[in-house]
């Protein structure tokens, strides 16, 4: 094999795996498995949590948000899909599929876990939880890069958090 020969291998595969990143984005931001109780393999509440997150994964591309519960006590589980608002749909999606596997694997048979992306979060439990704030999950992310004007960007930062005037 020739030197060029092995160089243009090498930038094929290079922009490859390039543009399966910029498809499939990076990995989780962060991730939960958020209570100790754990579902047993092939028991009714495995079987709730694979159609929620079949749901979730029709319901929330649209409009970038989705939430339901599938299932009975105590087998019910409760879920919600949540977009970026700049996300398409068909990246929501992608997202939201990635985040349902990404999850499983992560959390296997824990019953509440909550996985971050850049494009999406993925949340289910088996208790009820919408309408509540979470104050036990979350984590804080900073932009580490160096603001070149950092005046008028602390003062537009604090415009966003100040409530609006009418």
């Amino acid at each position: 094999m020739s030197f060029f020969s092995f160089a243009s291998s090498l930038c094929l595969i290079i922009t490859f795996s390039l543009l399966l990143h910029a498809v499939f984005g990076a990995g989780p931001n962060f991730h939960f498995c958020s209570t100790p109780d754990n579902f047993t393999a092939n028991s009714p509440y495995e079987s709730n949590l694979n159609k929620l997150t079949s749901y979730l994964y029709y319901q929330s591309p649209p409009t970038g948000f989705g939430k339901g519960s599938r299932g009975h006590y105590p087998d019910q589980t409760y879920g919600l899909a949540l977009c970026r608002g700049d996300v398409s749909a068909s990246d929501c999606k992608t997202c939201v599929v990635e985040a349902s596997s990404e999850i499983r694997k992560r959390c296997p048979y824990n019953k509440a876990a909550i996985i971050w992306y850049d494009n999406c979060l993925l949340k289910y439990s088996n208790n009820g939880f919408f309408g509540q704030i979470d104050n036990r999950n979350k984590f804080y992310m900073w932009n580490v890069h160096v603001v070149s004007e950092p005046a008028p960007f602390n003062e537009k930062t604090k415009e966003l958090f100040e409530p609006t005037r009418q």
